[in-house]
């Protein structure tokens, strides 16, 4: 691992960059007070090729790993842009089906997940599971040649410009009879799925959805992968989402500590900028530090997930999830830090449209939550890092 990203990378960052400065944050704005989708933008970026960076060339993505897509996730909230759909359809899903899904299922989805012009969204999250997977309810039997999916899901992210749903569900095993988890590609238009938006005082284009399965009819060739690799195939898509999540909110970071910075840099107060006082000066540097030590841990993460291939995935996960975790918690608290120092730093102009940090501070604090809480990852590190017993 180099410290020191390679000249590709840092190419494939100015590229990005310079696409989101074209949109920004009044962009971004507008279409989530409107209640619309990033549409132009997601689609421009998914021409370019930046939506399937870490999806396989032979599919039309490329061939990098997760590394290069949350370098393009972190370019985009670091230009005011950022969007929870990098995270899901590419990263998520993409990481999932380029793995594990049949050689039909990634002729038939993996070309439009790299160029954008086709949506996964991810569906695991029910009302009475919470962080403990092991109690979904969503279940999928055996009818026919095909299956019969019941259940629902809820707090789901984009299904309103999903063209389907990789969804989490229970099968039996017909050896022990237990429950297992397995995967399942549902398009949004099958009979019998519903989904409704969920009304939020979040202000973003990424909408959220409870979603309800009334006895879903799907084909046999619906099911990603083989029964029991249910479990191999969450912790590959569940690392990638942390790590995706940590660049989301490092990006985010970016954008509020570099609008403070330029405000402290002009402001004049008693004849100089206010930057100059260590009152303020201090904060926007602990944040600076903290911001870039996130950067780094999502860099290891990234690095230790990208490179386990398909067959030492479980093997990795320990380590790759060690450091997909703490970047993910990292990144949340610097991101609500520096969202709240930049706001303290404008002042009033801290809620000031002009400036887009007041709508930040709900979004910010979204990443101390989801993906995962972090005290689940308290919870990770206290077991798996630190070797004390489990709490829950």
């Amino acid at each position: 691992m180099s410290f020191v990203e390679s000249d590709e990378r840092q190419a494939l960052r100015a590229a990005v960059s310079s696409l989101a400065a074209r949109y920004g944050p009044a962009y971004y704005r507008e279409k989530a007070r409107s209640g619309k989708y990033l549409s132009e933008l997601w689609t421009e970026a998914g021409e370019l090729g930046y939506l399937g960076v870490n999806l396989p060339e032979e599919y039309g993505g490329g061939g990098g790993g997760i590394g290069d897509l949350a370098a393009v996730l972190e370019e985009l909230s670091a230009a005011g842009c950022p969007t929870l759909m990098a995270v899901v359809s590419p990263a998520i899903c993409g990481t999932v089906l380029s793995r594990f899904g049949t050689p039909e299922q990634q002729r038939r989805w993996l070309p439009g997940i790299a160029s954008g012009r086709q949506i996964f969204a991810f569906a695991i999250t029910e009302p009475d599971a919470g962080s403990n997977a092991h109690n979904i309810t969503t279940t999928a039997r055996p009818d026919g040649d095909g299956w019969v999916l019941s259940g629902r899901k809820t707090f789901i992210s984009g299904v309103d410009v999903a063209d389907a749903v990789l969804v989490v569900a229970r099968t039996e095993d017909a050896g022990s009879g237990r429950l297992r988890p397995a995967l399942f590609v549902v398009p949004t238009g099958t009979p019998g799925f519903e989904a409704q938006r969920i009304p939020m005082d979040l202000v973003s284009p990424d909408h959220q959805f409870g979603l309800f399965f009334d006895d879903v009819r799907l084909p046999s060739d619906s099911l990603v992968g083989e029964p029991e690799s249910g479990m191999l195939q969450l912790f590959a898509g569940l690392n990638p989402e942390r790590i995706m999540a940590a660049a989301l909110s490092s990006g985010s970071a970016r954008f509020a500590l570099d609008r403070a910075v330029e405000y402290a840099g002009q402001r004049e107060v008693w004849g100089v900028p206010i930057g100059a006082h260590q009152g303020l000066a201090h904060p926007l540097a602990q944040i600076k530090v903290e911001v870039e030590l996130a950067r780094l841990m999502t860099g290891k993460a990234a690095f230790l997930y990208d490179s386990a291939d398909a067959a030492t995935v479980r093997a990795a996960s320990v380590d790759a999830g060690e450091a997909a975790n703490m970047a993910k918690y990292a990144a949340a608290e610097a991101n609500v830090r520096a969202v709240d120092q930049a706001v303290q730093t404008l002042g009033g102009n801290g809620f000031a449209s002009e400036f887009g940090l007041g709508a930040a501070i709900v979004t910010a604090r979204l990443g101390r939550i989801a993906p995962v809480s972090r005290e689940m990852v308290l919870n990770f590190v206290a077991q798996h890092s630190l070797g004390l017993p489990k709490s829950y």
